[in-house]
């Protein structure tokens, strides 16, 4: 049985679970305003202010709030939209992928600044709040641009024998509609609740050792705070990298329903 374990049996350490991620500020039920729902909103208020402070006097030279404004447009518009998406259509898309990119980013990020701590996309409903309003571009794009009864013929790869056609279209179109947006919602949920979750515990873990713990416990929990550290520089990186997958499969998709088979 593991330290934690030993000390909850003992009625002291409490270990984190997905209650943690529930947590009602105002009101209660499905519609009470929660601790994520307002980091969101001061995500939004955040990036909101950043672009217009970055814009607002442009120069050659420019200063910091401009640099990482370009910088963060830039990566997306070159790195991401033109790079999966093609030099002829691109432009068009990139506010949406920018939009995608830097409100992930903003809100991964907010799991490991004091004092919010919070991972928004750790509550399932944001990140699939931002894949519905990405397939209903990717269904909408590729539905104008081929006709309706295309779009959804151009999933099946041209030169299958006759009698799979049914089958194959069937799985291709429980693919686009149902698969794509389960597994792009869940990559994303998944990633930030289960790391969260670690950072909590090894945190708390430490601190219980620390502050109430004995000798023993004490001198566990120098290495669970270093292994803490460690992780959280760790969350960093993941909080970026699922920002930039999010946003490249995004592309990615929006692509496809722009390509003559998709």
């Amino acid at each position: 049985m593991s330290l934690p374990m030993l000390a909850a049996a003992e009625g002291g350490f409490t270990p984190p679970d997905a209650e943690m991620f529930w947590q009602p500020l105002i009101g209660s039920g499905p519609f009470a305003i929660t601790r994520p729902a307002i980091v969101f909103a001061l995500s939004a208020v955040l990036i909101i202010w950043l672009l217009l402070a970055g814009t607002k006097r442009l120069a050659v030279v420019p200063g910091k709030k401009q640099m990482v404004v370009e910088a963060a447009y830039g990566f997306v518009r070159n790195s991401i939209a033109r790079e999966w998406i093609g030099s002829k259509d691109f432009r068009k898309y990139v506010p949406l992928l920018f939009t995608f990119f830097s409100i992930i980013l903003v809100n991964n990020l907010f799991g490991v600044i004091p004092p919010i701590q919070y991972p928004t996309m750790s509550r399932v409903a944001f990140p699939l709040a931002l894949t519905i309003m990405l397939y209903l571009t990717y269904h909408v794009v590729g539905i104008r641009k081929k006709g309706f009864a295309a779009y959804f013929a151009g999933v099946v790869p041209h030169g299958l024998p006759k009698p799979i056609i049914p089958l194959v279209f069937f799985l291709e179109v429980l693919s686009i509609l149902v698969i794509q947006p389960v597994t792009i919602t869940l990559r994303l949920f998944g990633n930030m609740f289960a790391g969260h979750l670690i950072l909590v515990l090894f945190i708390s873990g430490a601190e219980y050792m620390f502050i109430d713990g004995g000798i023993g416990l004490k001198i566990v929990g120098i290495p669970t705070i270093v292994m803490a550290f460690v992780l959280t520089l760790f969350e960093l990186f993941v909080e970026f990298l699922q920002a930039y997958v999010y946003t490249m499969l995004a592309a990615s998709f929006i692509a496809s329903a722009l390509a003559d088979e998709h």
